[in-house]
């Protein structure tokens, strides 16, 4: 699977150095929202749940998960307890389309078969993939 390099616009949202923020990242690159528009939303449903104010070192499941479905995106799970891996992060293993695929530790968005992310994170064709968001066109 094509790798392609791209921060989501983070940079030109002005942020500066190293972070985890692959949720804010994917989100989006996948939704094609403003970097800066993300992170805000993500930051203060974080703020919510009592953690700190920010999305720059990762966000919880449940609050990108209701970000996503608020926005109309339907969660599809490929991998479940003692399943095994049956889909990677590989041409031809996914949908064709604009995805966020959500890997073990880490989250990406899949652009038409092209992996978009800081890093190629595909391993080769090994990394496995638990599951994915891709917009429900039916709510359009």
């Amino acid at each position: 699977m094509k790798w392609v390099y791209d921060d989501g616009g983070r940079e030109a949202a002005g942020f500066i150095g190293t972070a985890g923020d692959c949720v804010t990242r994917a989100i989006a690159i996948a939704t094609r929202l403003p970097y800066k528009v993300v992170y805000d939303e993500l930051a203060e449903r974080n703020a919510a749940t009592g953690k700190s104010r920010s999305a720059r070192q990762g966000v919880k499941k449940e609050i990108y998960n209701a970000f996503l479905n608020e926005m109309g995106w339907k969660w599809t799970p490929i991998m479940g307890i003692g399943t095994g891996c049956r889909v990677h992060l590989r041409d031809g293993e996914l949908p064709y389309g604009t995805l966020i695929a959500r890997l073990s530790g880490h989250i990406v968005a899949v652009v038409d078969g092209e992996v978009h992310d800081t890093y190629d994170p595909t391993r080769g064709g090994t990394r496995c993939v638990y599951g994915f968001w891709m917009k429900d066109s039916s709510n359009d």
